[in-house]
């Protein structure tokens, strides 16, 4: 495997860890999304949210909702990097 800059890898290691460590609140809200704590740099957080990856809503929100492509991305990066899904 080829080495990848500090910040893509970056970016890809904090979409994997929010996948990895998502939780779902279907039965408390009417919503069936993943979502994952906002505990990482804020700088990937707003790439991620911008490129359609994940959902922040309210800045002021501490949980993100992580999308469709997200959940897709996610799991590729699982694959390149060859760590087992939860599920």
């Amino acid at each position: 495997m080829n080495q990848i800059a500090p910040d893509k890898a970056l970016k890809e290691l904090t979409i994997i860890l929010m996948y990895l460590s998502r939780f779902n609140e279907s039965n408390r809200f009417e919503s069936n999304i993943d979502m994952a704590w906002k505990g990482y740099d804020f700088n990937i957080i707003n790439e991620l949210d911008d490129e359609g990856y994940i959902r922040q809503g309210s800045y002021r929100s501490k949980s993100v909702g992580i999308t469709e492509e997200g959940v897709k991305l996610a799991r590729n990066l699982l694959n390149k990097y060859n760590i087992k899904d939860r599920e």
